[in-house]
């Protein structure tokens, strides 16, 4: 009895390290991505709506944030880790007229940055209202007509 007691656990040990690895494999390729979007406010209204959010609405610890570089970051919980700290950031980028907005959760799965994410778009829009509309950029300068009758010949005496 004994001996069919270890290959039973063998077996089952076995099967257990099968089934594992697919799981350990997807929670890894999850860990330590990062959301991108882009915000059509300014980067002066991104960054405090999600200092506002982190601190306010998340009740999470700020660690280190810098206005000028556009950066904040945090401890990070949630209700499924229990009281476990992860560390967390968010990026603003300035490009052109657009803001780039990264969080990242490095420790977490991806779908924990997707609801970050959607809640600081989610405020924006609710403090800030409709973005602000985009000018059209102006025309390009206009040019001399250079046609036939462009001036040539203009100056002989009449």
């Amino acid at each position: 009895m004994n001996r069919d007691h270890r290959r039973l656990t063998r077996r089952g040990f076995a099967l257990l390290l099968a089934a594992a690895i697919p799981v350990v494999a997807m929670v890894a390729r999850d860990a330590g991505a990062k959301v991108t979007f882009s915000s059509p406010y300014t980067k002066e209204q991104t960054y405090n709506a999600a200092l506002r959010m982190i601190r306010v609405d998340l009740g999470h610890k700020i660690t280190e944030r810098d206005p000028d570089a556009a950066y904040i970051l945090f401890e990070y919980t949630s209700r499924e880790s229990g009281t476990r700290v992860t560390p967390g950031s968010i990026e603003m980028i300035q490009h052109g007229d657009a803001v780039t907005v990264i969080v990242q959760l490095p420790q977490m799965p991806t779908y924990h940055e997707e609801v970050m994410a959607e809640h600081l778009r989610r405020k924006m829009q609710n403090e800030y209202g409709e973005p602000p509309r985009k000018s059209p950029p102006p025309p390009p300068p206009s040019t001399p007509d250079a046609g036939a009758d462009s001036g040539k010949g203009d100056n002989h005496p009449d």
